[in-house]
């Protein structure tokens, strides 16, 4: 056994390796732990939803990330709970992991408030196994459309829902725009793929709410302007395998529906019993340290952090900035040293892109839209993914489609019971 201190992270998202990067060199036995075995750049998951990119575009392996960091072990495993007074994190094969400092980057899933039957006829996108179910169920229901004589059932074969017009919900409706109109257009025979209906459905009076009205409405614009129907002010009562139920008692058949329209925190509140916000997210102190456990920190999507009146967004640079201060926290304590203090987020801006040519910034001092705003969403995205391989690899793949308007990776793979024949 080893007698260094021992810190234990969990999950190996954003907050979760840069804490673990920031922890290199220093002399602690350090533990990454995730259920997965890759660390995934979620940002650009929409691109493999829609065949634009494949999973190994946006992922890297964590042990390929972390191996050449001496003090560092990555396992692969699920965690099922805390052990606060024992100081061990539960494993569901039934291992613990012991722990002098945890920090808990356990991200965030999509939520449906209250309505989790839906996520059979409606997958979110947090994962890559979500990303490949909508791109098998978008590109086969158009080869079911294709086989089908009846143009009632084609109509509802050809028409996609999305619930949320936040970015992730923009984003897919204008990526899935453009590759019907621009990528599909001579793949089919019996249908014309232009046809494709493809409907943002949002419970606010505007898309991006998070982003300035008037951004909002350039938004609004450019998604009209691709063939995007976006109903606004519309409350989703129902979602079945026909399509989506609405408040005003109308109906939308639609073969395809996703969901964008919100996300819930870990169980780590639960894990480690102490309040929670409504998402679930743990209220943490102004350090991330837990109330009354000042070894245990909670960063990313799983922490509920309040600066100047305003929620911390759930977003990459905040997990990434988080996890840098944690580990100034740890290095300070373990050197006997003043502690950083209070965490302060630093708002870099936000970004969402429409589709090709088209992307809106909010710098907060200056707001961009339309083609500039879109290169520079590119080169911010591509930035931020892990390893110079998939940044090459994702700026040359975006190069080749940019010129060719192709979709290489529009591959039906994998299982999906719900897909595998019209419904």
């Amino acid at each position: 056994m080893s007698s260094l201190p021992r810190i234990v992270i969990v999950g190996a998202g954003f907050g979760g390796l840069t804490a673990a990067r920031a922890l290199d060199g220093l002399a602690v036995d350090l533990t990454v732990v995730d259920r997965r075995n890759f660390h995934l750049f979620q940002p650009l998951l929409y691109q493999v939803a829609t065949a634009g990119l494949n999973p190994s575009d946006v992922a890297w392996p964590v042990r390929g990330i972390l191996s050449r960091q001496q003090n560092a072990r990555v396992l692969l495993g699920e965690v099922t709970g805390v052990a606060t007074g024992s100081r061990e994190v539960l494993l569901a094969d039934g291992r613990k992991l012991p722990y002098d400092w945890l920090i808990l980057a356990t991200g965030a899933t999509h939520t449906y408030f209250g309505n989790d039957h839906w996520e059979r006829h409606a997958p979110g996108l947090k994962r890559v196994d979500d990303a490949t179910l909508i791109r098998r169920r978008l590109l086969l229901a158009l080869e079911h459309a294709e086989n089908s004589s009846d143009p009632v059932e084609r109509r509802k074969l050809m028409s996609v829902a999305i619930v949320g017009a936040g970015p992730t919900g923009v984003e897919l409706a204008g990526a899935i725009a453009e590759l019907s109109r621009k990528v599909l257009v001579r793949d089919f025979r019996s249908i014309d793929p232009r046809e494709v209906r493809v409907v943002l459905v949002e419970g606010a009076d505007r898309v991006l709410l998070s982003f300035p009205p008037a951004l909002s409405a350039f938004a609004l614009s450019e998604l009209r302007k691709k063939g995007v129907e976006v109903m606004l002010d519309t409350r989703v009562t129902g979602c079945d395998a026909d399509g989506l139920r609405f408040g005003d008692g109308s109906h939308l058949d639609a073969a395809t529906v996703l969901w964008a329209a919100g996300v819930a925190a870990s169980p780590a509140a639960r894990w480690l019993g102490v309040p929670a916000d409504r998402a679930g997210r743990v209220q943490v102190q102004p350090d991330l340290s837990v109330a009354g456990q000042p070894q245990v920190f909670v960063i990313g999507d799983t922490a509920a952090i309040v600066q100047d009146g305003k929620q911390v967004p759930g977003v990459a640079p905040a997990a990434k900035q988080q996890g840098q201060h944690v580990a100034r926290t740890i290095r300070a304590a373990l050197a006997g040293k003043k502690a950083p203090g209070a965490f302060r987020y630093r708002d870099f801006g936000n970004l969402a892109t429409i589709g090709r040519h088209s992307a809106v910034i909010d710098f907060g001092f200056v707001r961009i839209k339309g083609l500039i705003a879109w290169w520079l969403w590119g080169v911010a995205h591509v930035y931020f993914l892990i390893g110079a391989r998939n940044r090459m690899l994702v700026a040359t793949q975006w190069f080749f489609n940019y010129l060719s308007y192709s979709r290489a990776a529009r591959l039906i793979v994998g299982s999906d019971p719900d897909a595998t024949k019209p419904r």
